[in-house]
Parts: structure tokens; C-alpha cells; sequence
């Protein structure tokens, strides 16, 4: 059975669909097959993987308004171990939709357990709200990822977001796991980046993962070619960070193959 990873933060601009998109694809290339499910009406998670949002018909919303079979709509992308369920604009209608339906938290739960042991991972990237569309993504998971970028204003908004998830966990979904915070957009010549890299952990500690997803020119290429890193520059920095992140999150989960450490290797030699 798949675990569910949501990727949460309504703050905008924390790298959140990056991380979705190249944590999902790096889990593809270390051969687990995983799902990135695309909870965003902007969309940009569908288009980062290739697919053009205007001309998706079916879309996630379909399958929790509609009850639209999610195996019915999934996409294959160019990495053989990844599928997307994309998103389309409509999603930003389906918030006001859902609010006289009953199980309105738990409908892409309901969605996802039809296909959920279909993968070894499925990815959720959240959009940027603490909405309806969210709250139904932290409802299906078995964890979050919470991005925070090195800078400024850091950790604004992240008590409300921790106030949701313990919501969540108390009413909707006890099982519902931090699964770590991730450190994005760090660079490590800025004097304020290091700062916040030494507040995150003081507060938060062992949440934090020991990974850390440096500034890197490749990443912002890439989803303007419709590709994640690893698809685009396999040797950049970005490409090992976001491979080291898989591997750190198999770890966590004793899911670890014994090959996996090989490729993180060869990559390294690369860069």
C-alpha cells in the first residue's frame, strides 16, 4: 500500500510544487512507483511535468465532484515510474462545491484509497491556502512535507499551518504524520540564509530534515521545459539534493534498496 505524502504551505513561493514535482520524480528514478497528484488550481505542477493545464479535460476535480474514476484520468510522464493526476482551473470552484457534501473533508481520500496501493508513493502538492482543497489533502495523507524557504519571514505563517495539521490530526486524521520540514531556496553566501537555517532547527529540531535544497539556476529552468531537475540536468546540484531527499525520506521509512545508495553516488561523481 502507497503512502501519501502532501507537500503543505500557504505561504506562496516556498518552493512547494518544485519540491512536489522533483521529490515525486526522484522517487520515480530510484524505481518506486509514484503518483504526483496535482491539488492546485494554478496547475503548475501538471504543466511542470509537460502536460498543458488548457488542454487537460479530466482532472483531479472530476474525481471528487464527479466520482470520476482517478485510474480513468492518470497521465504518464516521461519517467517510466511516474504518473500525474493533473489539475485544471476548475479546481478553484470545486472549494464552494464541496461544502454541502457530507464527507466534504474526505473526498480525495475516497479518491486516492482506489488507487493507492496501485504505488509505492503518491505526492500530493497542495495549493497555497489553508482551504477546503488542503484540508482534503491533509485528510488523505499518511504524512506532510512542510517547505520552508531561507529567508525572511521564514517562519511567518507556519503556526497556523501546524495549528491546521493538529486539526486535522485531532478530528479527521489521527494518523496524520509530520513528516519533516524542508529547507528550500538556501544560499549558503547569504549571512541571513545560515540564520534561518540555525532557527528552523532550534525550533523544530529532528522535524527538520537534514537535507537542504540550495538556490540552483537548473531548478528554475526547469519546469519552462515541462520537466523536472532530473529530467533536465541529472549532474546539477538541484538534481542531487532532491535524490538525497528521496533517499532520506526511504531511510525514514526502512524502505531503503540497497541500489539506491549507488545511484546518489554516481550522480555525486557527476556534478
Amino acid at each position: 500500500m502507497g503512502k501519501i505524502i502532501a507537500i503543505a504551505n500557504q505561504k506562496g513561493g516556498v518552493g512547494k510544487t518544485t519540491s512536489a514535482i522533483n521529490l515525486a520524480s526522484s522517487l520515480g528514478v530510484l524505481e518506486y512507483k509514484t503518483l504526483l497528484v496535482d491539488a492546485d488550481p494554478q496547475a503548475n505542477a501538471t504543466s511542470g511535468v509537460g502536460f498543458e493545464p488548457k488542454n487537460i479535460k479530466t482532472s483531479i476535480y472530476e474525481t471528487i465532484i464527479n466520482e470520476v474514476e482517478p485510474s480513468d484520468i492518470l497521465l504518464n510522464t516521461e519517467n517510466p515510474n511516474l504518473d500525474i493526476l493533473p489539475a485544471h482551473i476548475d479546481l478553484v470552484g470545486a472549494e464552494i462545491e464541496m461544502i454541502n457534501l457530507p464527507n466534504r473533508e474526505k473526498m480525495m481520500r475516497l479518491a486516492l484509497n482506489k488507487i493507492k496501493d496501485d504505488y509505492d508513493f503518491i505526492v500530493i502538492d497542495c495549493s497555497p491556502s489553508l482551504g477546503l482543497i488542503t484540508v482534503n489533502a491533509l485528510t488523505a495523507a499518511d504524512s506532510v512535507i512542510i517547505p520552508v524557504q531561507c529567508e525572511y519571514f521564514a517562519l511567518e505563517g507556519l503556526g497556523k499551518l501546524l495549528n491546521t495539521i493538529k486539526i486535522v490530526q485531532s478530528r479527521l486524521n489521527s494518523d496524520l504524520e509530520i513528516e519533516g520540514m524542508l529547507l528550500t531556496m538556501y544560499d549558503q553566501r547569504l549571512r541571513l540564509a545560515n540564520q534561518v537555517v540555525e532557527e528552523v532547527k532550534m525550533h523544530f529540531q529532528d522535524m527538520v530534515f537534514e537535507t537542504i535544497i540550495h538556490r540552483n539556476t537548473k531548478l528554475g529552468e526547469a519546469p519552462s521545459h515541462g520537466e523536472s531537475i532530473i529530467m533536465h540536468d541529472a549532474s546539477s546540484k538541484g538534481a542531487v539534493n532532491y535524490l538525497n531527499l528521496a533517499r532520506e525520506i526511504l531511510q525514514k521509512n526502512d524502505m531503503t534498496r540497497i541500489s539506491d545508495e549507488d545511484k546518489i553516488i554516481d550522480l555525486k561523481d557527476g556534478e
